[in-house]
This record gives C-alpha cells, sequence and structure tokens, in this order.
C-alpha cells in the first residue's frame, strides 16, 4: 500500500508498506496547489509504485484531499499495473504522529511521515492502527470535555476492549499497544510476548504462550480465547474456541462425522442432530455449543469480513457523468443537523438530506449513519453550475 496524506503548502507526504505493515520507503511530493509540481509529482510515485509492486494507494480525507484523489486518479490513467485507491478516514493520524508511541515506534520519521505511515495502516488493518490512538481523539464527539473524565476513559476502554476481543488478535503480528489490549494482558506482558517472538520467530501453538515471561495460566486461561495462530497446525488455535473447550470441539466433530478442514455446514449439521441432544452427549451447555460450531465452521475469519468492503476506485467521475436515477456507492463524509455528504467519487460530495436518508423518523442524521460508512444512493438531481448533487439513501431500488 502506497499512502497520500494530503496538504497543500507543505506537500503530500507518502509512505509505501509491505503487507505486514513494514515501512518500506517514504517521501513528499508537491502536485497540489500553490506549488502544483505534478509532473514532478507523478513520476516519483510512479516510481514507487513499480519499485514496491504497489497494489492500492490509500489517501486520506483530510485537507487537500480531493486535488490528491483526482492526482491519483490521472496517474492511475498512466500506469501499466492494476493499481485502486481508497480515501481513508484520517482522524486521530496527527495525534498519533506527535504521540509518545510515534516516537517510539519511528524515532528517526518527521511527524509527518508518521502520519502517512498510519494512513498505510489504516486501510490495512484498520483496529490495529487505531487502537494506537486515545479514543478522545477518533471523533467520538464534541462534548467529551462535559462529562466526568474517570467514567468516560472506563466507558471508551470498554468498548475498545470489546472490539478487540471480538475480533480476535493475530499473536504473530500484533504490536504490543494491540496485545494490550486483550483481556488478561498488560502492557509488561504484551512487550514480553513481542519480545519472545523477536527471538525465538513465529508462534505455532498457543501453548507457547506460557514460555513467555510473567505470562502465567491464570492470565493465559484468559487470554488465549481471543489470540489466534494462523501458524498452528491445530485448526482450533486459528478460532475463537478456548483451549478449555478444544476437547469439546472435538467431540462435536466426532459426533457429527466432521473434521476440523471440513465443518462449513457444522451449524446445520448440529441443528439436524438436534443441540439439546450434542449438548448432553459432549457434556456442555447448548450455547458454548452452538459458538463452537459456528467457530470451526469459519476458522480465521474475521467478523469485519461480513461488513461492506472499502469502496476501491480507480477514476474519479465528473459531474457531467451523473444523470437523475443513477445508483452509486459512496462513503459517508459528514453529517450534519440537516442531512449527510457523501463521497461518490466525483470531484464534489453529494448531499443526502435529513428527509432522504432513512424511511422512519429520525430527529438528526446520525441515528441513521456515520462518517466511514459505505452506504448506497440514488442521484436525484444534479445543478452543473452550483456544484450541487442532491442524494437520496431511502429511494434507492431495492434489489
Amino acid at each position: 500500500i502506497l499512502a497520500v496524506d494530503p496538504a497543500y503548502r507543505t506537500g503530500c507526504k507518502i509512505a509505501v508498506i509491505d503487507r505486514r505493515g513494514n515501512v518500506l520507503d517514504t517521501g513528499v511530493v508537491y502536485p497540489t496547489p500553490p506549488q502544483s509540481k505534478i509532473t514532478e509529482a507523478e513520476a516519483k510515485l510512479t516510481q514507487l509504485i513499480y519499485k514496491h509492486g504497489v497494489d492500492v494507494i490509500s489517501i486520506g480525507n483530510g485537507t487537500a484531499s480531493k486535488e490528491a484523489e483526482i492526482f491519483v486518479a490521472n496517474l492511475i490513467k498512466k500506469l501499466n499495473r492494476p493499481v485502486n485507491y481508497a480515501v481513508v478516514n484520517e482522524a486521530g493520524a496527527s495525534v498519533y504522529s506527535a504521540s509518545k508511541l510515534g516516537a517510539e515506534e519511528f524515532p528517526d520519521f518527521d511527524v509527518s511521515l508518521r502520519s502517512a505511515v498510519s494512513i498505510a495502516r489504516r486501510l490495512q488493518d484498520p483496529l490495529a492502527e487505531l487502537i494506537k490512538i486515545d479514543v478522545k481523539s477518533i471523533g467520538v464527539g464534541q462534548y467529551q470535555h462535559d462529562m466526568p473524565q474517570k467514567e468516560l476513559d472506563v466507558s471508551l476502554n470498554a468498548v475498545v476492549e470489546d472490539c478487540v476481543n471480538a475480533v480476535g488478535v493475530d499473536l504473530n503480528t500484533a504490536s504490543p499497544s494491540l496485545l494490550t489490549r486483550v483481556a488478561g494482558l498488560n502492557g509488561t506482558i504484551a512487550k514480553n510476548i513481542v519480545a519472545f517472538r523477536e527471538e525465538n520467530g513465529v508462534f505455532t501453538t498457543r501453548r507457547q504462550l506460557l514460555k513467555v515471561a510473567k505470562l502465567g495460566p491464570k492470565a493465559f486461561e484468559q487470554c488465549a480465547g481471543f489470540l489466534r495462530v494462523p501458524e498452528s497446525k491445530n485448526v482450533l488455535d486459528n478460532t475463537g474456541v478456548h483451549p478449555e473447550s478444544y476437547d469439546a470441539a472435538k467431540g462435536l466433530l466426532e459426533l457429527l462425522g466432521a473434521t476440523p478442514k471440513d465443518a462449513r455446514d457444522l451449524p446445520a449439521r448440529l441443528n439436524a442432530y438436534g443441540a439439546e441432544k450434542a449438548a448432553e452427549a459432549i457434556g456442555v451447555g447448548v450455547p458454548t455449543l452452538r459458538d463452537i460450531a459456528k467457530e470451526l465452521s469459519k476458522p480465521g475469519r474475521d467478523p469485519r469480513d461480513e461488513l461492506p468492503a472499502p469502496i476501491l476506485r480507480t477514476d474519479v467521475l465528473d459531474i457531467k457523468d451523473l444523470k437523475p436515477g443513477m445508483v452509486l456507492t459512496g462513503t459517508v463524509r459528514n453529517v450534519i443537523d440537516f442531512g449527510v455528504f457523501v463521497d461518490i467519487g466525483v470531484h464534489q460530495d453529494g448531499l443526502v438530506h435529513i428527509s432522504q436518508v432513512s424511511n422512519k423518523f429520525i430527529k438528526h442524521p446520525s441515528e441513521a449513519v456515520a462518517v466511514g460508512d459505505v452506504v448506497k444512493v440514488v442521484v436525484l438531481d444534479v445543478d452543473e453550475k452550483k456544484h450541487r448533487i442532491s442524494l437520496s439513501m431511502k429511494q434507492v431500488p431495492e434489489e
């Protein structure tokens, strides 16, 4: 991934990362006003794209984002390899880049280059990157300072921990800041896990965690179910099934005549056999058994796979290309009292008036959508002279 952190006067900061999130290259280009050195910037980006085999360009949605997007879309047309781009929410990137953690990760980088790295990683693994930023800095709301700060911190941290534990953490790629959010782990143990990984290579089983300094049986009991080991020969190590339930999982597979590699239809088989009958035979509760069947049916799968994927584009449409009735997919850029601004890949964001957001009555558009949501919209009206695009979400025809 090549990231572009857009700006005007100071230029667009760029960073290239590999599949593991390691930084391969950084730099600055000036394709936006006032410099507008487009040819020079195109040459620099083209060289980096071919050198590192870039597949996707990640563009921050801050100042000069639209100009950067147009520049990138024009560049992609001139390339001899397939490259897409996506616009990502850069909320909190500057907070991370100026933080102690950002300085520890990239001591030799300028603050602005750290932001570019963060924008690249947000497209690759948003949760792992956003975890490094104080939750208050990623657009939680504008009345935070009116809240009792201690209670606010407890509530926000609880939500983050729930998210991390629901998704699960790859034990072989997670940073210390991500591991710290896993139930049962603290800052010291998280650093010890990373140190163990660097010294001994990747983890091949969950049981290896017991060899990590200061990680005892109690901590293992709490954290093991949330840590995934894709490299393990035991499929269960890459699921949300806790080691305590491995025997129950094996018993369920035997009972229903399935193997760990052929368990996609396990929930259906369990229903056909009878969940209560199976639970009695194996000696566990029905909810636990259903959870095990669900996990075994899709090992290693991230719950976020069920959400809309980020929109990858290759070109920017012109307002002249839009016609009433066109159905488009866009990303919510801003939510205000009277409506929602949606980026549909045109130079100008379209407006969904509050009356067109939902079929049910809402007092504020934020009841239906949030910044970053991927939504389907239908074009209602286009005013080329005033550069206004009217959209509707509730009038999108059903598929």
